[in-house]
């Protein structure tokens, strides 16, 4: 069995057939068929079921699936790290969901700049079920992520907390109201992100909890067009502490609730049979002292971008 046979083999499982397979490998059809019935023959058994143009894993396809993934990942890596530039660091693919990425990942950055850190670190932003995948085909190294999460192949380590805040016009009544309480949005209109947002799908939450049903009046793809859309008065949303930002639109507010605030927990997942490089073990370091010491739930998170103060 050779690594391109594996790679012949994982391209054919992705794409259902042969021919797209052949395509995606730069290699003619006949020769990575070639392959494929090489690898049957060595292993003794049928991988795929040929159904017309479609290519289907066998029993014994599906079990040589995760051990190719992961062989041709720690294959990849080890080669990774044997090409790692000293002058840029050590390699990492990181991905954040949409609330994340746009400022842990420049704390992280920036924290790297200030001690002089060398890392090669490559991010993707996506919604967090998009992420996992990412991390089970072996794309990324870790992911950061919204909890609960109950995914028993993963190694998941809780980062930190932070509170939910109310992002409102500076016009609307509740933004000069002395306490704020999740029931107070009974009656108003939401703005979220899109379904697939595990912070969209956990303010519904917190509205089923308070016995009532979320009027969503707009659904963004885009953390900037739910602030923008909040400033001129279109709605309501809950956004969370660390997406204060100094550049946010005028007229943007960010309110506390009293009482028992919603609040949302952020980890740090890897696969957990997956070997961790140099540039692995280093941002999971990075990450660790950028939030210090992980607080309690619902307790005020030690990572804080530097942000307005609340009005």
């Amino acid at each position: 069995m050779e690594l391109y046979q594996l790679r012949y083999f994982l391209a054919v499982a992705e794409t259902g057939n042969f021919t797209k397979a052949a395509q995606r490998s730069f290699i003619s059809q006949p020769s990575l068929s070639q392959q494929i019935l090489n690898l049957e023959e060595e292993f003794g058994q049928k991988l795929f079921h040929r159904l017309g143009r479609k290519a289907v894993l066998t029993e014994a396809g599906k079990t040589l699936l995760d051990g190719a993934r992961r062989i041709l990942t720690e294959a990849d890596h080890t080669l990774a790290e044997l090409k790692n530039d000293p002058l840029l660091g050590p390699e990492v693919h990181v991905g954040a969901i949409q609330t994340v990425a746009p400022f842990f990942i420049p704390a992280v950055l920036a924290y790297c700049r200030a001690n002089d850190v060398r890392l090669s670190l490559h991010t993707h932003e996506d919604f967090r079920r998009s992420l996992i995948e990412e991390v089970y085909n072996g794309k990324l190294d870790w992911a950061l992520v919204s909890l609960p999460l109950n995914e028993p192949r993963l190694h998941i380590e809780k980062l930190y907390s932070e509170p939910l805040w109310l992002a409102i016009g500076a016009g609307h009544p509740l933004a000069r109201a002395e306490h704020i309480k999740f029931a107070d949005l009974r009656n108003e209109t939401f703005i979220l992100l899109g379904e697939a947002s595990t912070l969209a799908l956990q303010i519904q939450r917190f509205c089923g909890e308070h016995d009532f049903e979320p009027r969503i009046g707009h659904r963004c793809g885009q953390l900037a067009t739910v602030k923008a859309f909040a400033a001129m008065g279109l709605g309501v949303s809950v956004l969370p502490q660390s997406a204060r930002s100094a550049t946010d639109p005028e007229g943007l507010v960010f309110r506390k609730f009293s009482g028992i605030a919603p609040s949302r927990d952020i980890a740090l997942v890897r696969h957990r049979g997956r070997h961790l490089g140099a540039g692995a073990n280093l941002f999971a370091e990075i990450a660790r002292a950028v939030v210090g010491p992980v607080p309690v739930t619902g307790s005020t998170a030690p990572f804080q971008p530097a942000a307005p103060a609340a009005t």
